[in-house]
């Protein structure tokens, strides 16, 4: 539960300071950087593999692709799936969508709560079910006051839960998952490259981006890991809860580093949302202390493994 919590709180810091980074490397359009992130991630998370000695489960994975079709279909599904995400992250904050985002994220933990309690029958305590009741209310004013609802906001909010349930599905491990995720994308990216002209030859003409470019891959690879990584290690709900951090980040960098304007009455949203943060922040101390005490107990041990059905 610890180590799922830590980097369920992890990914949404680094995940804000990429809303904001994309932002650093103009002349690079959406689409552009949306490439170089997968480009990047195939090397950097093969490092990770070798790294952790993961090697093994991706000849497993590969063994399994080649005589259960239904494996590849559903590894291809999965990709296109995180590369939508992927793709919406970069270009939203260049295009006045930051926000719109941003929103998308307030409704995603939601989301995966309801998937967690129709799939996996999961239940909620009552700091998350207070946390949920909260959260709702704060969407509930957001939707009434814009009256309407971003195409953005929603390829967010039912993009991500069929995904996370397609990993726990196949069961392998997060990185070795998300390197083939990037893998399978790595031919779209090459050829968004190729066609825009965005190829080695042309960034020696930004020096810059010579540095921030490869800092783009580095940190994406990371977030996303951290990201994947807590979906296993924490029951389904719980993860869902937690989620409710990153958007509040992304809110405040869309505002105060993007330049894009809140409404007035659009605070009222935000306040029953970040009530429900810190009840999560509290129901994750009170686990995590409370494992604390059992480690240390006599005769007591850490829990090993994840929360919910599935396998790290």
């Amino acid at each position: 539960m610890k180590k799922g919590i830590a980097l369920a709180l992890a990914s949404p810091m680094l995940f804000a300071a990429l809303y904001y980074y994309s932002t650093l490397l103009s002349p690079l359009g959406g689409a552009e950087i949306f490439a170089w992130r997968v480009v990047l991630a195939v090397p950097a998370l093969a490092l990770l593999i070798s790294q952790t000695r993961a090697w093994p489960e991706a000849r497993r994975l590969w063994r399994a692709l080649r005589t259960r079709p239904l494996v590849f279909a559903a590894l291809v599904a999965s990709a296109l799936l995180i590369g939508v995400q992927l793709w919406l992250f970069t270009w939203a904050p260049l295009h006045q969508k930051a926000l719109d985002v941003s929103l998308g994220y307030f409704l995603l933990p939601l989301m995966m709560v309801l998937t967690g309690r129709l799939f996996y029958k999961e239940r909620l305590s009552r700091f998350q079910s207070a946390a949920v009741a909260l959260a709702a209310i704060g969407v509930a004013h957001e939707l009434i006051r814009v009256d309407s609802f971003s195409w953005a906001t929603a390829l967010v909010m039912f993009g991500y839960p069929p995904y996370f349930m397609l990993r726990r599905a196949l069961r392998f491990g997060s990185l070795v998952s998300l390197w083939v995720d990037m893998v399978l994308l790595a031919p779209l990216a090459l050829g968004v490259l190729i066609g825009h002209g965005w190829i080695l030859g042309p960034l020696l003409h930004y020096p810059r981006l010579l540095g921030l470019v490869p800092l783009l891959g580095v940190l994406s690879s990371v977030a996303l890991v951290c990201y994947i990584s807590a979906s296993r290690l924490l029951p389904l709900g719980l993860f869902g809860l937690l989620g409710y951090v990153e958007p509040v980040l992304l809110f405040w960098v869309a505002l105060l580093f993007l330049g894009e304007d809140m409404a007035p009455g659009a605070l009222w949203t935000y306040i029953p949302i970040w009530m429900a943060v810190g009840l999560i922040v509290v129901e994750g101390l009170r686990a995590w202390l409370r494992e604390s005490r059992v480690a240390r107990a006599p005769g007591g041990r850490k829990k090993n493994g994840p929360d919910g059905p599935y396998p790290k």
